[in-house]
């Protein structure tokens, strides 16, 4: 993966939080990519490390959860909902909080990219989970970005 060649050192990146090796992911594991990590640090940004779903209030571990029907940008605009997997339980408000949360410091950043976990329901780039399956489209936090400009590069940790 390369980084794009216009970031500046000291410039503040957001990197997903299991992407840096944290254990945020629903099942307590991380995806930790240190490639990504390793030319993060060489090109001197500031790196920091969001997990829309933890900062939305969902604890790790968490149940699994999916887009009710297509991708993240339903729930972001008010028109679908997030449920666990397994249950059934509405998890959309903690989702979009999460997200805002995001957009909050990506603002307060002045971020102008944001590596995040492909396929994941809050950050995935080009797929995500649906109850369906897998689809195209931006998870809820990564639709969030993108509708503030923020350009996303999808991380296959």
């Amino acid at each position: 993966m390369e980084i794009p060649k216009d970031l500046k050192p000291g410039e503040a990146v957001l990197v997903s939080a299991c992407v840096l090796g944290e254990a945020t992911r629903h099942d307590g594991g991380d995806k930790g990519a240190p490639y990504l990590v390793d030319a993060l640090h060489k090109a001197g940004v500031r790196i920091i490390s969001v997990c829309p779903e933890m900062l939305g209030g969902l604890p790790v571990p968490r149940p699994a959860a999916a887009m009710e029907v297509g991708n993240g940008i339903g729930p972001w605009q008010g028109d679908a909902k997030v449920k666990t997997v397994a249950e059934g339980a509405d998890v959309t408000s903690a989702f979009v909080a999460g997200a805002q949360a995001v957009v909050d410091l990506a603002q307060e950043h002045a971020v102008r990219y944001a590596f995040l976990q492909e396929r994941s329901p809050s950050c995935g780039v080009k797929q995500t989970h649906s109850l369906g399956g897998l689809v195209e489209g931006p998870g809820v936090a990564a639709a969030a970005l993108l509708s503030m400009g923020v350009q996303l590069i999808a991380v296959d940790g």
